[in-house]
């Protein structure tokens, strides 16, 4: 019997990465293919190229789909293929392209694997090696992606750096160039502003020496996780993976969130006419709603009132109601806000992360840009419009790089450190008893704060407000801090640098008094008494010694004299929880300004060395 001729299809793919591979080339392929068919007296009917494409299944392929049309006309009857991967990775694809050949009676060849599907045992071979091919492949995407995961957890990050950030030996670190910028979209989107108000300010600003922001790269940089510090690998595939806290955020993972609710609420032409201090922070106690916030304007007194309400149960409760009801721990909030956030953390985080080296070395990029934009305008690529519009930008950021040099050198001439924030409380609280009108003056209070100042601050520190019903009424049941701020709180509180109120039973005179005091954690003697001689240089502050009973929180202490105020008390030992007694120091002054050794204005404008 006459053996069927073989009327051969050869098959020749590469995709982009296999461009530069040392036999994957085209022609290459195409010789050895003709070699292969001219050694065995196959005839050559048609040649197909898929040129720059994988074998990824649901890659489209024309020349492939042809040649497999090509077969089940009759118009061939074998293929011929370098290697088996040239037709695919996937062993589904390759039962299928199995079944394709058994109901055409087409047969399949790979020269380099040397596959025959004209055999049993061609067959039975070419399945172990998809298989095995397959395998391969997977364990390989496995120690990718184990690898992958391990650099990402290290801050490594595989994407071009997004606006605020920058690579520093493969790692994403903020840009101090650019970070401010996002930032300030963060801020400007909570204040109510449009992704598209905020596009427009941008525009008219220059910002980044651009004048085509767009709401859509507003919205991007919003929803984009980067910037809480967290990272999300192969977010338009099926299975994403998230990466929590793996580089340094440029906002708090909580006015991110609140971006995020804030996103459902704005509308594109919409920007809230009024601030809502306590906005997304109250449930309503019946059915759980989030409550709306309302206001109402009084002609005659041209007065605003805000109230917040339910509008599933019809309940509300006033602002003012809310102010009043927590007005103490909002203004502890505010002066813990005054010193830690507002002077000391940026202080602080400005000598850890000196963008001083970053700002020289982009007004040096900024001087030869200016070079090579003067050798263009004299090459006559410029108009002298051009030229002077292009040269004026550059000048501007160069004096807005150099305003930030001075300020940076300002801010690292002041020898402040972590150990100084209890100093500056202790001054604050005695400048307010012996100097309570300048001390108005010199600083704000809660109550002094406009609206929106009080919202970021409420954004900032309070999580929610649980409220309940009495008479018929919503009222305050408990606020909630957020974990972030009571994380870096206790930290601080617990290393003795910030004091909190605590309430105490004590003696003054003979008259037992029950109250609040300030209260700090235990610090070692030598930090005390640097503590109390660095106050001593400012005013007349005494040192005193007593014992504080823990099971009835009585604090016995020696008798204090006329006009005498307790600055702060603190532990004088570590307590162990085994005593039921703690040994205690405090600090006192008197109720008048007579003492003071320091010029006023450095009492609220500087802190003893």
């Amino acid at each position: 019997m006459k053996e069927e001729q073989r009327l051969c299809g050869l098959y020749m793919r590469v995709s982009t990465e296999d461009q530069a591979r040392e036999g994957f080339s085209l022609p290459e392929q195409k010789e050895r293919l003709e070699t292969y068919c001219k050694f065995n007296n196959y005839k050559i009917v048609e040649y197909y190229t898929d040129a720059g494409i994988s074998a990824k299944t649901g890659n489209f392929r024309p020349e492939y789909d042809r040649m497999l049309e090509d077969g089940r006309n009759g118009k061939i009857n074998m293929i011929i293929a370098l290697k088996l991967d040239r037709i695919t990775r996937s062993t589904r694809d390759w039962e299928s392209i199995m079944d394709y050949l058994e109901k055409y009676n087409v047969n399949i060849a790979f020269v380099n694997d040397d596959i025959n599907t004209t055999t049993a045992n061609g067959k039975m071979i070419s399945r172990i090696m998809m298989s095995v091919s397959q395998n391969e492949i997977e364990r390989t995407s496995e120690r990718t992606i184990i690898g992958l995961e391990g650099a990402i957890k290290q801050g490594h990050i595989p994407a071009r750096a997004p606006l605020g950030y920058k690579h520093i030996d493969k790692k994403l670190v903020p840009d101090p160039l650019t970070k401010d910028i996002v930032i300030r979209i963060y801020n400007l989107y909570l204040e109510g502003l449009t992704y598209n108000s905020i596009a427009k300010i941008y525009n008219q600003e220059k910002v980044c020496n651009k004048t085509n922001w767009r709401d859509t790269g507003i919205l991007k940089i919003i929803s984009n996780v980067i910037y809480k510090g967290d990272y999300i690998q192969g977010k338009s595939t099926k299975n994403p993976r998230y990466f929590e806290n793996v580089v340094e955020p440029l906002v708090s993972k909580e006015m991110w969130e609140n971006c995020q609710v804030q996103k459902k609420k704005n509308q594109r032409n919409y920007m809230r006419s009024q601030t809502y201090i306590f906005l997304q922070k109250l449930k309503c106690p019946i059915c759980g709603r989030i409550l709306a916030g309302g206001a109402s304007h009084k002609i005659k007194a041209d007065k605003w009132y805000y109230y917040y309400r339910c509008e599933k149960c019809r309940g509300n409760i006033r602002e003012n109601e809310i102010e009043d009801s927590i007005k103490e721990i909002l203004s502890d909030i505010f002066e813990y806000d005054s010193v830690v956030n507002e002077f000391f953390l940026p202080v602080l985080q400005n000598k850890i992360h000196n963008p001083k080296e970053d700002y020289e070395k982009e007004i040096v990029n900024l001087n030869n840009k200016k070079v090579r934009i003067r050798k263009a305008y004299i090459d006559e690529v410029f108009t002298e419009e051009e030229y002077k519009e292009e040269t004026s930008i550059i000048e501007n950021k160069i004096k807005e790089l150099q305003k930030k040099i001075i300020e940076n050198e300002e801010i690292n001439n002041l020898n402040l450190s972590i150990e100084d924030i209890l100093i500056k409380r202790d001054m604050d609280f005695i400048n307010r008893i012996k100097l309570p009108i300048l001390y108005d003056a010199f600083t704000n209070s809660w109550n002094d704060l406009e609206r929106n100042e009080k919202a970021n601050i409420i954004m900032r520190y309070i999580n929610n407000i649980e409220l309940e019903i009495i008479n018929n009424k919503y009222r305050v049941k408990l606020v909630n801090f957020r974990s972030t701020f009571f994380k870096e709180f206790k930290e601080l509180f617990d290393k003795g640098y910030i004091d909190w109120k605590r309430k105490m039973s004590y003696k003054i005179n003979g008259n037992s008094i029950n109250g609040k005091v300030r209260y700090s954690e235990f610090l070692p003697a030598k930090e005390v008494l640097r503590h109390f001689k660095r106050l001593n240089e400012c005013y007349e502050v005494d040192f005193y010694k007593g014992t504080l009973y823990k099971k009835t929180e009585e604090l016995k202490i020696l008798p204090l004299h006329k006009k005498d105020i307790i600055v702060r008390i603190f532990p004088t030992e570590k307590d162990d929880n085994s005593k039921d007694v703690l040994g205690m120091g405090m600090f006192v002054t008197k109720n008048s300004p007579n003492d003071i050794k320091a010029d006023i204005p450095e009492l609220f404008e500087s802190i003893p060395e």
